[in-house]
């Protein structure tokens, strides 16, 4: 599939080959879904925590006598029941994290490109790393682009000064292609992508064979 290419003037100054894998994908909400519930897992910390009765200092002596308050009976001044007392079933550090095979975060992510690509929110940018990297610069950029909501600038390689000057913009972000996810992808409503990347996409996403172990190798 060809897509069009644009200078940082927004202008169309060519095309560029894509890869009909990775951008003519067949939509799979389901296995998107499971791939963004995966990624927003495993970025939780997981360190909640609360003290149970246990943990909370004080209560050593029955606060009042068993019988005869008309009151209910209390054993500790810590009990969940209690003012300043310890809290039942509340948060303790744990794990989040979930595992999900390669094949299918792969494959999430190329049904989420394909998808915008249908919807024309994918921008492929000829000379972008090689232009001035300054906020003002790369805001003007934006602007003649047409994007008027958020952008995922998507770029090979590192460019530590490119990605500084994004960074000062609203609803922008700025990522490496070898780092590129779905959960990036559904957050963004345009993909702004220079042409380095989008070869690398090409090369990196549109092996969709069966890798054998090892184990069968040997």
């Amino acid at each position: 599939m060809q897509l069009p290419v644009h200078n940082i003037k927004g202008e169309v100054v060519g095309k560029a080959e894509a890869s009909d894998v990775v951008f003519g994908a067949p939509e799979n909400p389901d296995l998107v879904h499971q791939a963004l519930v995966y990624y927003q897992a495993n970025q939780r910390q997981g360190s909640s925590n609360t003290l149970t009765r246990a943990f909370v200092s004080g209560g050593g002596r029955k606060p009042f006598a068993q019988k005869g308050t008309g009151r209910a009976r209390q054993g500790s001044t810590r009990a969940p029941l209690q003012r300043h007392g310890g809290v039942a079933f509340g948060p303790h550090p744990r794990s989040y994290r979930q595992r999900m095979p390669k094949r299918m975060r792969r494959q999430a992510l190329r049904s989420v490109l394909s998808a915008k690509v249908t919807n024309e929110r994918v921008i492929i940018v000829g000379d972008l790393e090689t232009g001035d990297a300054k906020t003002k610069t790369m805001a003007g950029v934006i602007q003649a682009l047409g994007v008027e909501r958020s952008a995922l600038v998507v770029m090979n390689g590192q460019h530590p000064d490119l990605a500084r000057a994004f960074h000062n913009l609203p609803r922008i972000k700025a990522v490496r292609v070898d780092l590129l996810n779905v959960l990036d992808l559904l957050r963004y409503d345009a993909v702004i992508m220079t042409k380095e990347a989008l070869s690398k996409t090409n090369e990196l996403w549109s092996d969709t064979a069966r890798r054998a172990s090892k184990e069968a190798v040997a």
